[in-house]
């Protein structure tokens, strides 16, 4: 019976070219996800260690008023790698390990999500159009595999609606990519013009962290994409 499924099961996937390649990303996601993860917690680990001028807070206040940015609050919240920055409240937020800390760590996380909070300043359009999209992104999510669920049992036009749905999930995820790398590429440059780290070593290790960090949301949207596929996939076959 199992060798009779795994057969049919064979048969009927493995065929698609749209499914074979979503078994291909996702191994790719799983890899490069597990990858990214270990490296941003060794290389957080690592330039933890290394000690900074500034504080992770004072870090992203010197780079926000080096360009000219002085209506964002930066407060301290729980959590490992929590930080992040809240438009909705203009408000950097940094985790414990970041805040107060004098490290290259600290300074190279703080001034990526300074980033962030220029990226609104500056009126960055990618950032944008990802919050334009978030409350659709919200409501497809929710509704994308109900759909998908109620379209195979009984009309197939419900299970498209559905990938299509979840298809801004994706869409989302590959939005989010060029937003993070340019927040870090903010911060790096930052760092370099207006001296928030001075040695070379500091700024290597300030890359380092954002590089790891920057690498995990590369696997968020490969595994986006090979479910989207795979969702494809499985739309296609129930159509014939």
């Amino acid at each position: 019976m199992l060798l009779y499924y795994s057969s049919y099961y064979y048969g009927f996937y493995f065929d698609d070219p749209l499914f074979v390649l979503s078994m291909v990303l996702i191994i790719a996601a799983l890899i490069i996800t597990a990858v990214a993860q270990a490296k941003v917690k060794s290389s957080f680990a690592k330039y933890s260690q290394m000690p900074a001028n500034l504080t992770g807070a004072a870090a992203a206040e010197r780079l926000l008023a080096a360009n000219g940015v002085y209506n964002v609050t930066i407060t301290r919240t729980s959590g490992h790698l929590s930080d992040h920055f809240d438009p909705k409240t203009n408000t950097i937020r940094l985790s414990e390990a970041v805040y107060d800390c004098a490290t290259v760590a600290a300074v190279g996380v703080a001034c990526h999500e300074a980033g962030h909070a220029l990226q609104y300043a500056k009126g960055y359009a990618p950032i944008k159009l990802r919050n334009a999209i978030i409350p659709v992104t919200r409501i497809g999510s929710s509704l994308a595999m109900p759909l998908i669920f109620l379209g195979f049992l009984f009309a197939p036009v419900l299970a498209e609606i559905g990938v299509a749905f979840y298809a801004l999930s994706t869409l989302f995820q590959l939005i989010t990519l060029p937003v993070e790398f340019n927040a870090s590429r903010r911060a790096l440059r930052s760092i370099e013009d207006f001296n928030i780290l001075y040695d070379d070593a500091q700024k290597k290790g300030a890359k380092s962290v954002l590089s790891a960090a920057a690498m995990t949301y590369l696997g968020a949207l490969l595994a986006s994409l090979a479910q989207l596929l795979r969702l494809m996939a499985m739309v296609n076959r129930r159509r014939k």
